[in-house]
């Protein structure tokens, strides 16, 4: 087991909207010099990201089969979460439980870049819900996160719904 450094690691930008960030999969990079992907424990992701000035990370949600958690490297910013917002700043570690009350979104109010780790259990599968556009993710196969592929992945309206028995299935 040798150590993965995260300069060695290529940045990956996501960007849309007032969503805006580069995140690094630690945790992935480990894995990978694992013939088995296993990088002493699957069930444990963890990423670096750079928040920009303005911008905010994932939008809002919680999932329903993962933990998440965090810990402000640098820079200072907002924790919206289930219930109110909370200032970060270097030092600040949050844990996020599955579920409602783990909801949670990362904010840069400051001035200066924020850069935090996120680590996540990594279970799978899990569904993940996006209260403010009422939406629910789906991943099976993979987590969120995960590099492998998935059996069934999609985003879909919270409240949409079908009969079991619609088409004799």
């Amino acid at each position: 087991m040798e150590p993965v450094n995260e300069a060695a690691i290529a940045w990956e930008e996501t960007a849309h909207g007032e969503t805006g960030f580069r995140r690094k999969k630690l945790a992935a990079a480990a894995a990978a010099q694992w013939a088995d992907g296993d990088a002493g424990g699957p069930a444990l992701g963890c990423s670096l990201y750079e928040l920009p000035p303005g911008k905010r990370s994932w939008p809002y949600h919680y999932h329903t089969g993962n933990a998440e958690s965090f810990y402000v490297l640098s820079g200072t910013g907002q924790l919206r979460a289930s219930e109110g917002e909370h200032p970060l700043e270097p030092g600040d570690y949050v844990a996020c439980p599955a579920g409602p009350d783990g909801a949670h979104r990362v904010v840069n109010d400051g001035d200066d870049e924020l850069r935090y780790l996120a680590f996540s259990t990594m279970e799978d599968p899990d569904v993940t819900v996006y209260p403010d556009s009422g939406k629910v993710g789906v991943f099976a196969g993979s987590p969120p996160g995960g590099e492998a592929e998935r059996d069934v992945s999609g985003y879909y309206e919270r409240d949409s719904d079908v009969p079991y028995w619609d088409d004799d299935c």
